[in-house]
């Protein structure tokens, strides 16, 4: 079985009681919101990693505020062309951060095709992956081992 690891970094990203996200494609084509974020390239410090990736989807550049914690997921999944299945481990770095400059835009030609603001009270109606769940309670909990329990995402 081909192993996967994924280190990613994402920001949360609050202002006038709206949270700052992206709109991605699922596997099914389905859009769902995430947040703003993504992996980090080699070599590249996770807060680099987290900068870029907000400006390169929202349009906006952040101050990062503070390193709310990480989300670690795991699963076994078939992939669309390869050879049996992968067991994929991801490790998500969720950081706080302000929008300091910049103006909303969309990005054009990568992962996400949507950047909004959202009223906090409205991001549990929306279809969205299970790191906007885990992040949001990292961001309003702040436990010290920066570490919240959530059921596994699929």
């Amino acid at each position: 079985m081909r192993k996967k690891l994924r280190v990613a970094a994402y920001a949360v990203c609050v202002r006038d009681g709206r949270l700052l996200l992206a709109r991605s494609p699922a596997s099914d084509g389905t859009p769902e919101w995430v947040l703003p974020g993504g992996g980090v390239e080699h070599g590249e410090h996770p807060h680099d990693t987290v900068v870029r990736e907000l400006d390169e989807e929202t349009g906006y550049r952040i101050e990062v505020t503070g390193l709310l914690g990480v989300d670690s997921f795991h699963h076994t999944f078939r992939r669309e062309g390869l050879r049996g299945p992968v067991d994929h481990h991801g490790v998500r770095l969720v950081y706080e951060g302000r929008v300091v400059g910049g103006e909303l835009r969309n990005e054009v030609g990568g992962s996400t095709d949507m950047a909004a603001w959202h009223d906090l009270d409205a991001v549990p109606g929306l279809t969205r992956i299970r790191l906007v769940d885990a992040a949001l309670r990292l961001w309003r909990e702040r436990p010290a081992d920066g570490r919240v329990p959530l059921s596994r995402e699929a």
